[in-house]
């Protein structure tokens, strides 16, 4: 048994949790380059360059409409998957832009497709999902009732694994171990994730209904004992 992990809170950055903050580095630097890539390619082919006949005295100017402001903002308006007022006319400029608009399908399309699961499903994975899982750490501690059918089970145990167990819970200090069922899940709720007590299943069971709700249980079962009821001689039951 141990504590449901809290509810998750989202932050004014959560649009950014379903892509990785490599992935988004990733992008911008993606970014950077394309946008230098298209500016090297306006600045060496002649079809980006214009001749403007100039209003005032006659003659002639050499103009590009791809500079390094340009170039940036119609990367972002693409990335964005918007439209600008200006479009390259070389062919190498239309491929290093069709790339780049390829890319960005990609990206977006991945991007909605997870930005609502991860603004609307509450995130709850349980810190540890087998005893192994419990067995392997040190940063949640667990116990038993001591003198119960559980302690017995582990003091006595032939499993490498639980014979593991039962030394570390011998060893702590403060101890472990609990007096009865209730104080060991007093004490899963107190701690905050950081204790984690092992006990039947069926009491395991019946105390994650009972409010406040807050305990679960993870992982299967590491034993199969039965019950059994005692009753008089010649009793009807």
């Amino acid at each position: 048994m141990i504590k449901k992990p809290d509810k998750q809170e989202f932050s004014v950055f959560s649009f950014m949790q379903p892509l990785s903050t490599e992935i988004w580095m990733y992008i911008i630097f993606a970014y950077v380059g394309v946008s230098v890539v298209i500016f090297l390619v306006s600045r060496f082919s002649p079809y980006e360059w214009r001749i403007e006949e100039m209003s005032a005295g006659g003659g002639f100017t050499i103009s590009n409409d791809f500079s390094v402001y340009n170039c940036l903002w119609f990367t972002l308006a693409a990335f964005m998957q918007q439209g600008t007022d200006i479009v390259p006319r070389s062919i190498s400029g239309r491929l290093a832009s069709s790339v780049w608009w390829f890319f960005t399908m990609i990206i977006v399309s991945s991007y909605t497709a997870n930005l609502a699961a991860f603004l609307t499903l509450e995130k709850m994975q349980a810190p540890i999902e087998s005893v192994e899982d419990l067995a392997k750490q040190t940063k949640i501690k667990y116990g038993i009732q001591q003198g119960g059918s559980t302690a017995q089970f582990f003091k006595h145990s032939s499993v490498q694994i639980y014979q593991r167990m039962w030394r570390y819970m011998e060893s702590q200090v403060p101890t472990v171990f609990t007096s009865t069922y209730a104080e060991g899940i007093e004490r899963v709720r107190s701690h905050k994730g950081r204790y984690a007590f092992l006990l039947e299943a069926t009491a395991n069971e019946y105390a994650n209904t009972r409010k406040p709700c807050d305990t679960m249980k993870v992982g299967s079962n590491l034993n199969s004992v039965g019950y059994g009821v005692a009753t008089p001689f010649g009793s009807p039951y």
